[in-house]
């Protein structure tokens, strides 16, 4: 009766195009938007999820030449309608009703479910200028969303944003790879060694951010690291 109170004082409306809907049970998508969610699975690159139009899972030429400094990353949709509207009205609008959402649709894919507990979940930092600007990390409330059960690994204070940056959306693939050189550190050495570590991030477009992160993680010395994001781009 509280539900259907609520519903019917606060009518709920799709994430995607705004029409109403019936209830307020994520995920909050109409008909249609749901039909337009594109989910990431197989065929793709085992280390950084590159997805294949067919054929088997295989190493991407960037995974042969070992250019990532993580184990492996997966993304739960692809950044196209109606996904990266609601990811946008989240990071630069504060709009945090997509968070339930994005929860929901992160319990339907295969490879959560059947992930094995990290010893550590670290949300991608933002540089403090940048975090008070916001108010708040996209990243960090994305960790909360899509692994409430694991919401005890989560830590803010392991992995750090120590340099400012231009934001990597207004640059090209080979600018943001230059772009976040010595951006993050890490509080100290010992919170990671011989740990496994999800690393989470709205986004994976080049991969650079969480490569940047992967390499610190690295030399610091974690035993695996693996990479979270909502969305993936293809545009590079």
């Amino acid at each position: 009766m509280f539900e259907a109170l609520k519903d019917l004082l606060f009518p709920p409306a799709c994430l995607g195009c705004e029409r109403r809907l019936d209830h307020s049970r994520p995920p909050l998508f109409c008909a249609d938007c749901q039909a337009e969610l594109a989910f990431v699975r197989s065929p793709l690159c085992p280390c950084c999820g590159t997805p294949y139009v067919a054929g088997g899972d295989h190493l991407c030429p960037a995974c042969l030449d070992n250019r990532y400094a993580f184990d492996a990353a997966r993304s739960l949709l692809f950044y196209q309608p109606p996904v990266d509207r609601i990811i946008r009205a989240l990071k630069f609008g504060g709009q945090l009703t997509a968070l339930a959402t994005l929860g929901a649709l992160a319990g339907q894919a295969d490879w959560l479910r059947d992930q094995d507990e990290p010893d550590l979940l670290l949300p991608v930092p933002l540089h403090p200028d940048r975090l008070r600007e916001r108010g708040f990390n996209q990243a960090l409330a994305l960790a909360r969303g899509c692994f409430p059960q694991w919401r005890k690994k989560i830590s803010t204070d392991v992995l750090l944003r120590v340099r400012s940056t231009t934001p990597q959306s207004q640059l090209s693939g080979k600018e943001r790879r230059a772009n976040l050189g010595k951006a993050f550190a890490l509080s100290g050495r010992e919170s990671v060694a011989g740990k496994r570590v999800l690393l989470v991030d709205d986004v994976f477009t080049t991969g650079s951010t969480v490569h940047e992160c992967g390499a610190v993680l690295r030399a610091a010395g974690a035993a695996r690291i693996e990479v979270f994001t909502v969305a993936r781009s293809l545009a590079r």
